[in-house]
């Protein structure tokens, strides 16, 4: 800021003769300004942090909403291809019992092919039960087994295969556990 030079009293300028008086109510200039820039600086301090502020609660925001997107967008996938898993257990089992038509069994074993490959892609997978450690959050039992060739609670059977994507269980394995003798 700019100092103002003090005046001596023949450099006082005059009104007609008369020497003006400085108004000795007022704080001198140079405490006004320091006092203004005092308090603007504190203002703009204050937006500065408001801003900042604002911009990672807005950062919080879009990540927070792109989160929840992508959850809803899994569990309407999971959803739809729920619907669509026992359709491709009747292709299974219609490809278990066969069929004297070579043509028509080869058509179904196509179309099971299809809808499996398609399920692949979009990041299905088998949740793998026969032979391994019995796994409440992905099995479901459904009966108990006396088999001395298998440790205890070794699923022993697969009744219904289970599928998961993208680590959300679709639909648990129903299996069949190993009990010990």
């Amino acid at each position: 800021m700019e100092e103002k030079e003090i005046l001596t009293e023949e450099e006082i300028p005059t009104v007609e003769g008369e020497a003006v008086e400085p108004d000795i109510d007022e704080a001198p200039e140079a405490e006004v300004l320091s006092e203004k820039e005092t308090e603007l600086t504190a203002k703009v301090a204050d937006l500065e942090d408001q801003l900042l502020r604002k911009i990672a609660e807005f950062d919080n925001y879009r990540r927070r909403t792109t989160k929840e997107k992508e959850e809803i967008g899994l569990t309407a996938k999971v959803k739809c291809i729920g619907e669509l898993l026992p359709v491709l257990d009747n292709f299974e089992r219609a490809l278990a019992v066969g069929s004297a038509d070579e043509s028509f069994l080869k058509g179904v074993q196509m179309i099971f092919d299809s809808m499996v490959s398609t399920l692949k892609k979009m990041g299905v997978e088998e949740i793998e039960a026969e032979g391994k450690p019995f796994n409440p959050d992905l099995h479901y039992a459904v009966t108990r087994v006396e088999n001395p060739e298998l440790e205890a609670n070794t699923i022993a059977a697969v009744l219904q295969k289970g599928y998961q994507m993208s680590g959300k269980i679709i639909r648990h394995a129903m299996v069949a556990v190993a009990n010990p003798d």
